[in-house]
């Protein structure tokens, strides 16, 4: 008689085992900088679990250091515990900490999560505060290829490459002049 074969998957749950480690680590020297406590919040905050401790770890985050990150993780918990007063205001304080770099990795992240309305907002900041740098200009070009105007934006992006302080950088924008010159939207 033939055997008989039945796929099935298993799916193990480790959030609780990788939530008794991070709170283990909580405990230890990783609490003593804003590092840790919003790599934590963060952990909570992408798998939406455990929200209140989450925030807790967020204000620990920022107790030891304020930054854009960290006030920027708060303002996203604060949101999905449906607190947006509070978040818009914690996000409004993460604004005025931020520098380009943070913001334009913002945006990149909010478009990674499918949000590009709101990646476009971002980029809109960065390139209305910070308009004459690497990251300025590559928030001008993506907002340009978003509207289609693929000339305004390949003149950007070569600006970017051309204030861009490493040859890893310039490299990466060459990737982006080159979709640019093909007419391609680098936003997706």
């Amino acid at each position: 008689m033939g055997k008989l074969g039945i796929p099935f998957a298993v799916f193990v749950n480790d959030a609780d085992q990788t939530l008794q480690n991070i709170r283990a680590q909580m405990k230890g020297a990783g609490q003593f900088a804003w590092q840790a406590p919003d790599q934590a919040a963060q952990f909570c905050l992408t798998r939406k679990i455990n929200l209140d401790e989450a925030l807790r770890w967020a204000d620990a985050s920022i107790q030891n250091e304020e930054r854009f990150e960290n006030l920027s993780t708060k303002a996203d918990i604060l949101k999905a515990l449906n607190r947006q007063d509070e978040a818009k205001t914690t996000w409004n304080k993460a604004l005025e900490k931020a520098k380009a770099p943070d913001l334009y990795t913002y945006g990149r992240q909010l478009q990674n999560q499918k949000k590009g309305a709101e990646a476009m907002e971002i980029f809109k900041e960065v390139a209305k505060r910070f308009p004459n740098g690497v990251f300025g200009y590559l928030a001008q070009a993506r907002l340009k290829s978003t509207a289609g105007d693929f000339t305004g934006a390949l003149s950007d992006a070569k600006q970017a490459q051309s204030a861009a302080p490493s040859e890893g950088q310039k490299q990466a924008i060459q990737g982006l002049i080159d979709r640019l010159q093909a007419k391609q939207d680098i936003n997706k």
